[in-house]
């Protein structure tokens, strides 16, 4: 049985300023909230068909909800917040509960809105708030963890993703079924209020317990410029930006649409879809999300390429099997199919966010992560749902309820793309990563 990523995690990280156990519990704090991350953002995806229907949406106009309306404004303010986290005298933590309490007050009032345009700027709410999280977290992850567990303990905290898409599946699903989509999303957003007083009062920030030995070396800041130099001076971050600002577009709109797709071609209700759908995006992006961290630690200790591999490789072999599951007239084999596919493609995310905060100096860690951010929600939940819908809409004459199967046939062999980036960024980790 392999170990905790918290608790290996845990061991070594006291030259950050913080005790074993105080990085265990920001380990499983961060997670919790990174599960509200996504539980908030990502339901609105099962309960999408129900949301059209109510408010007599088109499909570009879902994407529109599901994509840019959020990702535009994550995406714009990411970087300046990363910039603000990446300061010495900044709190992350209480940057974290902020944003929190933000977002998860705006998905409530989601659930109040009475037309597309109120929704709209609903969901832009959502995404303002949801921008100070993760390139924040990632910083504190770094500080606070030594450099051979940071793929596992990056990988620990984005079991977020998939356990947060899980959860909004169920409950969507379910409380929609039961109620309506509106008392769904103020149900989810609620305690994300309660748990911003739990990290302000349980999480403790790294920088403002160091020694003062460690207080008076401290790293001089960058200057913007400075740090962005550094961060797109290394063509292995270039790689990796575009493979998984690709992942993301291809994941996201597949979040959506494949959905709509359970409901639509095979019939499936909002439950039925929503449960056979956390098997696959919830089980089985669990899985792969926490392999792609152990396996990066494990095999790139040896060779910093191997980091990588399983990125790059497991995305070339997960496209023939997604266009097998899409194909399948049976849903119950489809959602068969879909179960390796998933794993491999979540298999990214440790390992190539850990790459992105061994490629630069301490000072740029987190708008190196916020570029990410950026790349990956700008372009991938930016427009991967919106023009897998435009595409959808302008199939729908040719092919009607089945335009959608049309959209993810494509989908499944664009998953190529990111596997070569990935490979060609792995080419280069044994020059590029820094120590430490």
């Amino acid at each position: 049985m392999s170990e905790n990523p918290a608790l290996a995690a845990g061991r070594g990280s006291r030259a950050a300023g913080t005790t074993a156990a105080q990085t265990r519990t920001m380990l499983w704090i961060l997670l919790t909230v990174y599960i509200f991350n996504f539980l908030d953002r990502q339901i609105v995806n099962i309960l999408a068909e129900p949301i059209k229907a109510d408010l007599g949406l088109s499909d570009t106009e879902l994407g529109l909800l599901a994509g840019p309306a959020f990702a535009v404004f994550y995406a714009l303010l990411g970087i300046p917040i990363a910039r603000h986290a990446d300061k010495e005298g900044t709190n992350r933590v209480r940057l974290i509960a902020l944003a929190l309490a933000i977002w998860s007050a705006m998905t409530a009032v989601c659930g109040l809105a009475q037309n597309f345009v109120q929704l709209l700027f609903a969901r832009i709410g959502v995404g303002v708030g949801e921008a100070g999280c993760t390139p924040a977290a990632h910083s504190l992850i770094t500080d606070s963890v030594p450099a051979e567990k940071r793929s596992s303990a990056i990988a620990f905290y984005g079991l977020g993703i998939p356990i947060g898409s899980l959860f909004g599946l169920i409950l969507g699903g379910v409380v929609n079924d039961l109620y309506n989509w509106r008392v769904a999303l103020m149900l989810v957003g609620a305690p994300g209020l309660l748990l911003a007083l739990i990290v302000l009062f349980f999480m403790r920030e790294p920088r403002h317990h160091r020694v003062a030995e460690v207080a008076k070396t401290a790293p001089v800041p960058l200057p913007a410029g400075a740090a962005l130099r550094e961060i797109f001076g290394s063509r292995a971050f270039v790689y990796i930006l575009i493979a998984a600002s690709v992942t993301a577009f291809l994941g996201y709109g597949k979040a959506l649409w494949t959905i709509s797709f359970f409901i639509r071609s095979h019939g499936l209700s909002t439950t039925e879809a929503g449960l056979s759908m956390a098997v696959v995006l919830g089980l089985a992006g669990i899985f792969g999300t926490w392999l792609g961290g152990k396996v990066a630690d494990r095999f790139g200790t040896a060779d910093k390429k191997h980091i990588l591999t399983l990125p790059a490789y497991g995305m070339a072999a997960a496209a023939p099997v997604l266009f097998l599951g899409y194909h399948m007239q049976d849903w119950r084999v489809a959602v068969a199919l879909l179960v390796v596919p998933t794993i491999l493609n979540a298999a990214y995310y440790g390992p190539a966010y850990a790459c992105v905060q061994g490629l630069v100096r301490p000072q740029a860690r987190a708008v190196a992560a916020s570029i990410m951010l950026f790349g990956q929600n700008l372009i991938g939940l930016g427009f991967g749902p919106f023009l897998f819908g435009v595409l959808s809409d302008a199939l729908a004459p040719a092919y009607g309820e089945e335009s959608v199967r049309y959209v993810l046939y494509g989908a499944a062999w664009l998953g190529l793309i990111p596997a070569f980036f990935f490979w060609r960024a792995s080419l280069r980790l044994g020059r590029e990563l820094k120590s430490g």
